[in-house]
């Protein structure tokens, strides 16, 4: 079974988070990287079915050159093999469709049995570019995924809905899964795998290769941090009249209940 995994480098979720003079996006100066943690269960789900069912797993990751580092760590926990599509270094972010998109081509020679991604990015947090790469590719999908069992050309998996319900869906293969965290307990990178890592093959692609220029369809206008506001309201009256008209402020304004 061929499977492909779907990762991103991410800021490190201690990194001290300042917003550029330009508005647009972080000062990267600031930051320190890492695998963006929902991708790191979709690898880890992706090596465990290649322990039991045999076979390949392929990283791809779409970034820029400093993402080699993320690579390195995914092949050294056990990946067979990377393709990175390198994108410029002048700051810009993708939307999901147009990762999706350059992911989507970067992989049609594969034919995989298996599509893995996180659940969603750890800094942008759309959750849609599993989704979009599904229907780019014509594969079926299914999202949140907590249990996968493969089987006769086809793949079983079990979704997390809410209130504690789950959902069990019987895909065909070729599919594309978004994983949901914390379902597996992942491995750390051993020495032996470092080592390796050093000698496993990445290719490298960039958007023109790809027949793209790798443009974002649509584009970050400014970020910037919520306001905090405090507001106090005092309720008088007849505490049968007040506690009304604290639950209709709870429901309607504060949206609670």
């Amino acid at each position: 079974m061929k499977i492909i995994v779907s990762v991103k480098q991410v800021p490190a979720r201690d990194s001290a988070l300042r917003v550029r003079p330009d508005g647009k996006w972080l000062e990267e100066s600031d930051l320190s990287w890492e695998m963006n943690e929902p991708d790191a269960y979709a690898l880890e789900e992706a090596l465990q079915l290649r322990e039991k069912l045999g076979g390949e797993v392929v990283v791809v990751s779409l970034g820029r050159e400093q993402g080699a580092q993320t690579i390195r760590e995914a092949l050294a926990k056990g990946a067979d093999r990377a393709i990175h599509i390198q994108t410029g270094d002048d700051g810009a972010v993708l939307d999901p469709f147009s990762a999706g998109r350059l992911i989507a081509k970067a992989i049609q020679k594969e034919s995989p049995d298996l599509i893995l991604t996180g659940l969603q990015s750890d800094d942008l947090g759309y959750g849609q570019t599993g989704v979009i790469l599904a229907e780019l590719l014509g594969m079926a999908h299914a999202t949140i995924v907590m249990e996968v069992e493969p089987q006769d050309g086809k793949v079983k998996v079990k979704r997390e809905l809410e209130d504690g319900w789950f959902q069990n869906v019987t895909l065909p293969l070729p599919a594309v899964l978004t994983i949901q965290s914390g379902i597996k307990k992942l491995r750390y990178a051993t020495l032996m795998g470092i080592k390796k890592a050093k000698t496993k093959p990445v290719e490298t692609l960039s958007a023109t290769d790809l027949g793209s220029g790798g443009e974002a369809s649509t584009i970050i206008e400014q970020v910037y941090a919520p306001q905090r506001a405090k507001q106090t309201q005092t309720l008088s009256g007849d505490p049968k009249q007040v506690a009304r008209e604290l639950a209709q402020k709870l429901r309607s304004e504060v949206r609670v209940l």
